[in-house]
């Protein structure tokens, strides 16, 4: 057959296909139907169609169009288009992400949901594991209180997968997985490259950045990279006078000393370097380290609407240092046909936190007289307001030892074994000591034993534990039609020991702390003694079958069912009150396409999903603002998400998506039952059809960049970038949303001009050009019902921002 004719009949073949295709789509035929006919012509040197995507979601190198699971790729190319430099740019740009802030609102304390799959907002260090998987190349890095925030530089791609993705991933990979793989050594080329920015934001400071990486090859079998970064963020949020007096003493409390503009800026440093060995022609190893250090200014990074715009009143710093290091070890090579790969990982982790707890102390004043028993060693009324002090160590240890067999295969499979051990030392100390030290002397010993002027102490170590063996086996029934199954079983052992409360002498604290100290237990680490010793531990099955066909090379559908799992943990409580919480279970149902049409000028890709949540775990606060975790009843999420690439014209490339659910519960949320939740005044309650928080109803993006030749060589590039958010609510129970409110809609634009030349390029750049006061998270110091009476915060998008940028690469 000569090539004509088999072009020819590629072209029937197609448009039979894509027949099929539109009526089992109608998303995609109403779409394409719009697209002129010019585009299904042949594509030539000039008048290319867009690239090929490669990604190993499945644990092997495949095409993004082969892989029956919905996955979005930002490539190297448009990490670098779209300026992103950390999580909250790139999850700007993924319609099936959602986050929120906790109170400090700074990086690396962002808690990350996928597909609407979120309960509750009050994630912390003793409440449920993520729902969502963080890795960093074959390594898991999710840690509990916020995903790792790794500053996107040399980064290969960030491939997003959304749905259950247990049988692969594991634990706290229910609603998703993200991965971020980084560019690797390479022993063909030498390489390098610069980029210097600096940026001015409205409202704010001016920053900037300079970031580098050297890839040498040491050998024809060896090469090493080397990474590293500067940032500097500018602060936009205003710290302004205000005075608080305490109704018990008449003590008047000032934030004179804090008051500081642009208070929350953010310098982040930090390198990678990875080593490439070629130990024969099959086995490489590749050993890496990559470590960051962040710290903030001594501001929050919400505002206060009572304080005026981009404005707060702050009467403690809110300084914070996060620092973390992962060292890596991936062999991999084969036996005979089939792939093995060891991968082995450490994390270490270590945040210092300090935050202001004043709008608590105020409340419990105003609300109950509280500050009559805030005396100093001589009897004498002092300032009751606290803040606090905290430390978290982290280490994460992780190993997966799996075998693939060859893609060319009819029947191919995957398998493997994982352990992980997670460890968390947490110290958080609530001090009162404003001049005047809290009491530790009787009789006014209300000071933590041994901790002169902390009203309470958490001291702990929680210690997560999971294993588990897994498998995915593919079989092609035909040329066209590929089934998949997969399994993974998993154990799970979780603790959580230690010291948490009040001193023997605080009258409102005899359910916790030192009077519920365990008979003859000694000293933990700095606290007096033991009063928590909980464990939960169990096993159970994750599974997944999928069914894909695929039409021709350019078009394939498939149908999911699999099933994703959270573990179980320990509720924190003296004297052991409350059970352990039990694993919580998504199940998901799903319809989804990859396509790519007009001889690959354009790419259409989309889910359409119903996920059943049965029993998911919701944390709340409980008597003396202690998180409680209870598995809650059912909720059920229906949406569509869609991702499109379009070469519309020679330089003209389109480019986005977007997210449509219906998340709500399908029953009511009651943790004391219907005579309790029914009662004037319950704050524990959502009715059947609430919707589901953090997450809007819709969400889309779309991106437009157009290249062009200039004088002399130069080629010119301009881009504009739109996204929308819509509404959503900050809880799930209705009196917190009342009391909140809902976080309105919000739309944001960026643009950008540059030119480049043989390596050189330079390029203007604004973000959120219309200066959006976007609220990215809404949320009060402690619980609503408290501190909301006081304060109510917003996290904000950054305002807008003008920056330049240039670099060049070798």
């Amino acid at each position: 057959m000569t090539r004509s004719r088999k072009r020819k009949l590629a072209r029937v073949q197609a448009k039979s296909a894509g027949r099929i295709f539109f009526k089992a789509t109608p998303v995609a035929s109403a779409l394409l139907a719009c697209m002129p006919a010019a585009y299904s012509q042949e594509r030539t040197a000039e008048n290319a169609g867009i690239e090929e995507i490669v990604v190993t979601a499945q644990k092997r190198a495949e095409n993004l169009q082969d892989v029956p699971v919905s996955i979005q790729a930002l490539g190297t190319a448009k990490l670098e288009e779209l300026h992103i430099t950390n999580f909250d740019d790139y999850a700007k740009f993924l319609p099936s992400v959602s986050f929120l802030g906790d109170a400090t609102g700074g990086p690396g304390f962002e808690h990350v949901y996928m597909r609407g799959v979120s309960s509750s907002v009050l994630e912390n260090h003793s409440g449920s594991l993520p729902t969502v998987g963080v890795y960093l190349d074959e390594q898991p890095v999710t840690t509990i209180d916020g995903v790792l925030d790794i500053h996107i530089y040399d980064i290969a791609r960030i491939e997003v997968l959304a749905g259950p993705q247990g049988t692969l991933y594991g634990a706290s990979s229910e609603a998703g997985t993200i991965r971020i793989i980084t560019n690797k050594p390479d022993t063909t080329a030498f390489a390098a490259g610069y980029e210097l920015g600096a940026n001015t934001v409205d409202h704010g400071g001016i920053g900037g950045s300079i970031e580098g990486f050297l890839n040498v090859p040491l050998s024809p079998i060896a090469a090493i990279r080397l990474v590293a970064w500067d940032e500097h963020k500018a602060g936009f949020i205003d710290v302004v006078p205000k005075s608080y007096t305490f109704p018990t003493s008449g003590i008047t409390f000032s934030d004179a000393p804090f008051v500081k503009k642009d208070a929350n800026y953010v310098d982040t440093r930090g390198g990678r370097m990875a080593l490439k060995l070629d130990l024969n022609d099959n086995w490489t190893m590749t050993p890496s380290v990559m470590g960051q250090v962040t710290t903030t200014g001594p501001g929050p990074f919400a505002y206060n609407p009572a304080a005026g715009d981009l404005d707060t009143w702050q009467f403690f710093s809110d300084e914070t240092r996060d620092s973390w290091m992962q060292s890596t070890l991936t062999i991999e090579g084969k036996i005979s046909d089939f792939d093995i790969v060891y991968s082995g990982g450490y994390l270490a982790r270590n945040q210092h936190e300090s935050e202001d707890y004043t709008d608590y102390s105020l409340f419990y004043d105003r609300h109950s007289g509280e500050g009559a028993y805030f005396r100093d060693n001589a009897g004498h009324l002092i300032n009751p307001a606290q803040h606090i002090l905290g430390r978290d160590h982290y280490t994460k240890i992780s190993n997966e030892l799996r075998v693939t067999s060859p893609k060319e295969y009819r029947f191919r499979f995957t398998a493997g074994v994982f352990l992980q051990r997670q460890l968390h030392n947490i110290l958080q100390d609530y001090v009162v000591n404003n001049g005047d030290p809290l009491g530790y002397l009787p009789p006014n010993d209300l000071s933590v034993q041994d901790w002169p002027g902390s009203l309470w102490v958490t001291d702990e170590q929680r210690v997560d534990r999971d294993a588990a063996v897994f498998g995915e086996a593919n079989f092609d029934f035909t040329d066209h039609l590929t089934g998949t199954a997969g399994i993974r079983h998993y154990t799970f052992d979780n603790t959580l020991y230690g010291f948490y409360g009040f001193g023997a002498g605080f009258p409102y604290g005899p359910g916790e702390g030192v009077l519920t100290c365990f008979a003859g237990s000694t000293a933990f680490r700095g606290a007096p003694c033991v009063d928590l010793d909980g464990k939960s531990e169990g096993s159970g099955n994750s599974p997944k079958l999928n069914l894909s066909y695929k039409f021709d090379p350019d078009h394939l559908m498939y149908v999911t069912w699999s099933k994703g799992f959270r573990p179980g943990g320990v509720n924190r409580n003296g004297g052991g009150i409350l059970p352990p919480y039990l694993p919580d279970y998504l199940t998901n149902y799903e319809v989804g396409w990859k396509t790519t049409w007009f001889d690959h000028r354009l790419r259409f890709n989309g889910a359409v999903f119903d996920e059943e949540w049965k029993n998911f775990q919701f944390s709340f606060l409980g008597p003396n603002a202690i998180t409680i975790i209870q598995n809650a009843g059912q909720a059920r999420i229906k949406g569509i998400e869609t991702d499109l690439e379009w070469a519309a014209t020679q330089g003209l490339t389109l480019s986005g998506g977007f997210s449509l659910l219906d998340s709500k519960l399908t029953e009511a949320y009651c943790p004391g039952g219907p005579s309790v939740c029914l009662a004037p005044g319950q704050e524990n309650y959502a009715p059947s059809g609430t919707q589901l928080p953090t997450t809007p109803k819709f969400k889309g993006d779309v991106t437009a960049r157009y290249t062009f030749a200039v004088g002399g060589g130069y080629q010119g590039n301009l881009q504009a970038s739109v996204v929308y958010n819509g509404p959503r609510w900050a809880d799930l129970r209705i009196i917190a949303r009342d009391d909140l409110g809902e976080m309105p809609s919000y739309t944001l634009a960026d643009f950008t001009a540059g030119i480049e030349k043989n390596g050189l390029s330079a390029e203007l750049y604004i973000n959120n050009a219309f200066d959006s006061r976007a609220v990215l998270s809404r949320y009060a110091e402690c619980d609503i019902e408290k501190c909301g009476q006081i304060s109510v915060y917003n996290l904000p998008e950054t305002p807008r921002l003008i920056g330049i940028r240039f670099g060049q690469k070798f």
